[in-house]
C-alpha cells in the first residue's frame, strides 16, 4: 500500500503524486496493490495522518491483502510505531506479526543496499542505514522478529549490510557507526586525492542527473565503457571514470555518478559524499534530463538542489535533453529549448545528437588551450609518441639530435610536459 500526504510545501508532482514512490517500491521488489492520498495543512503529531485515516488504511490493507504500507513522507519512530499498532489492531493481526510501515527514506536506503556492489558503496550504505535506524531500534527489532516468523513485507527495509547490526544493543550500534565513519573518512581522503590529481592533469567532465534519466547509457555511448545501465532507479551507485576523446589532441576524463532523487535522505547524501566528489571538482557538468518524463520540471529542480547541498552549485554545465527519440520527448523538448536555449537535444540510446554534444564540449576545452613549441631528444620515442597522441601537432622539425614540435594542447597537458625534465618548452601563446 502506498500512502502520500500532500502538505502545502510538498514537492510531489500534483498530477501523479505517488508515481515516483510506485517506481521506488517496484524497484525494491514490491507489488503495489493500492494507494491512499491525503491533503493536510499540517501533520498529526501522533500518527502523521490522524487515527481516522490510519483506520481507513487498515481496512484497505485487509481488503487488498497488503503486508507493508509505504509512506511518501519521512515519519518519526513514534509515528511509525503508532501507525503499526492502529493498523494491525484493525485488521485483527497481533502487533509484531502483521502489516509493517515504512517511510520514503527507509525505502530508498533499502534500494541502495541491494544495489551496492563495491566495498566503498557498501560502507556508505551501511553508515546511512545505521544512522537512520539507530533511533528506531526498538521498532526494527519488532520488524526482524516479524520477518523471521512470517516473511511479511518482502523484507523491504531490512536488507543490506546493516541488517545484522539491528539485533545488537545501542552501544554496539554506536561503536559501529563510529568505525564506519572512520573507514569512510579514509575513503573520502583517498578519493579527494585521486580526484584532485585527475583534475590537475586533465579537463574533467561529470555526468549528473535524476535517477534513470539515462546517464549510464550516455556514458556508454560516449566512451564504449560497457557500464551497467538498466531501466531501473539507482542502477548506478559507484562512480566510473573513462577517457573521452573529443577530437585529435583533445581528450577529457568523463565520470558517471549516482543518480539524484527528490527528497534524498540527508544522511545518504552525507554518506555518499566521496562518490559525489567527482561532481564537486569537475570542470564541467553534463546535466542529463529525461525531457519526456511527466515530472521533468521537478526532477530538474531536485538535481539543482542536490548539487547545492554537495557544494557544486554554480559550476559550468550543459543541459542535455535526453530521450528525444520517444514520443513524449519529441513533444516536450521544444518548450525546454525555449527556456534553455543552450540545451542540447539528444538520445543517449541511439547516439543522435551526441555529435553536437562532443562539439560543444570540445569548444569549451579549446577555450582553455594554448599553442606551445616543445623540444625533446629525437631518441625519446615514448615521449614523442605521448606528445603526438595527447596534442594537436601543427608542425615538427628535426634539428641534429633534437625534434621541435609546435602543437595545440590543454593547459593541464602543457603543465604535465613542463614538469617532465626531458621536454624543453620554448614558446607558449594563443592557438593560431
Amino acid at each position: 500500500m502506498l500512502v502520500g500526504v500532500l502538505l502545502p510545501e510538498s514537492t510531489a508532482d500534483p498530477r501523479d503524486p505517488l508515481g515516483e514512490l510506485a517506481s521506488l517500491a517496484r524497484t525494491a521488489g514490491a507489488k503495489v496493490v493500492g494507494t491512499v492520498l491525503q491533503k493536510r495543512r499540517r501533520v498529526d503529531a501522533g500518527t502523521y495522518i490522524g487515527s481516522g485515516k490510519a483506520i481507513e488504511i487498515a481496512k484497505l490493507a485487509r481488503e487488498r491483502d497488503a503486508d507493508v504500507v509505504i509512506f511518501d513522507n519521512d515519519l518519526s519512530p513514534g509515528q511509525i510505531g503508532a501507525l503499526e499498532r492502529i493498523i494491525n489492531r484493525h485488521i485483527e493481526a497481533p502487533w509484531g506479526q502483521g502489516v509493517k510501515v515504512l517511510d520514503r527514506s527507509e525505502l530508498i536506503l533499502d534500494i541502495f543496499a541491494t544495489r551496492a556492489q563495491t566495498r566503498e558503496a557498501r560502507l556508505q550504505v551501511e553508515l546511512a542505514q545505521m544512522e537512520y535506524t539507530y533511533p528506531r531500534l526498538a521498532r526494527m527489532w519488532g520488524h526482524l522478529e516479524r520477518i523471521a516468523t512470517s516473511g511479511a513485507g518482502l523484507g523491504i527495509g531490512t536488507r543490506g549490510p546493516g541488517e545484522t547490526q539491528l539485533e545488537t544493543d545501542r552501544r554496539i550500534v554506536r561503536k559501529r557507526i563510529s568505525d564506519l565513519r572512520s573507514e569512510i573518512r579514509k575513503v573520502q581522503q583517498r578519493k579527494t586525492r585521486q580526484v584532485a590529481d585527475r583534475t590537475r592533469e586533465h579537463f574533467t567532465v561529470c555526468i549528473v542527473g535524476y535517477t534513470n534519466a539515462g546517464k549510464s547509457t550516455l556514458f556508454n555511448t560516449l566512451t564504449a565503457a560497457g557500464a551497467y545501465a538498466d531501466d531501473k532507479l539507482f542502477a548506478t551507485l559507484d562512480t566510473r571514470t573513462r577517457a573521452w576523446r573529443l577530437e585529435r589532441g583533445i581528450e577529457v576524463m568523463l565520470s558517471d555518478t549516482v543518480g539524484f532523487v527528490r527528497d534524498l535522505p540527508h544522511n545518504l547524501v552525507a554518506s555518499f559524499k566521496a562518490t559525489l566528489e567527482e561532481a564537486v571538482h569537475a570542470d564541467l557538468l553534463l546535466h542529463v534530463l529525461d525531457v519526456g518524463h511527466p515530472q521533468a520540471q521537478q526532477q530538474f529542480e531536485a538535481v539543482h538542489k542536490v548539487l547545492e547541498e554537495i557544494g557544486a552549485k554554480g559550476k559550468p554545465h550543459l543541459l542535455l535533453l535526453n530521450k528525444t527519440d520517444t514520443p513524449e520527448g519529441q513533444a516536450a523538448w521544444p518548450a525546454w529549448r525555449t527556456l534553455h536555449p543552450q540545451a542540447i537535444a539528444l538520445s543517449a540510446r541511439t547516439g543522435v545528437g551526441t555529435d553536437r554534444l562532443t562539439e560543444a564540449v570540445a569548444g569549451i576545452v579549446r577555450g582553455q588551450q594554448v599553442e606551445a613549441t616543445l623540444e625533446a631528444d629525437v631518441t625519446n620515442g615514448r615521449l614523442i609518441a605521448y606528445i603526438e597522441a595527447s596534442t594537436d601537432v601543427r608542425d615538427r622539425q628535426f634539428v641534429d639530435s633534437r625534434v621541435r614540435i609546435r602543437a595545440v594542447m590543454g593547459k593541464r597537458t602543457l603543465a604535465e610536459l613542463s614538469r617532465n625534465g626531458q621536454v624543453e618548452v620554448t614558446r607558449v601563446g594563443a592557438p593560431r
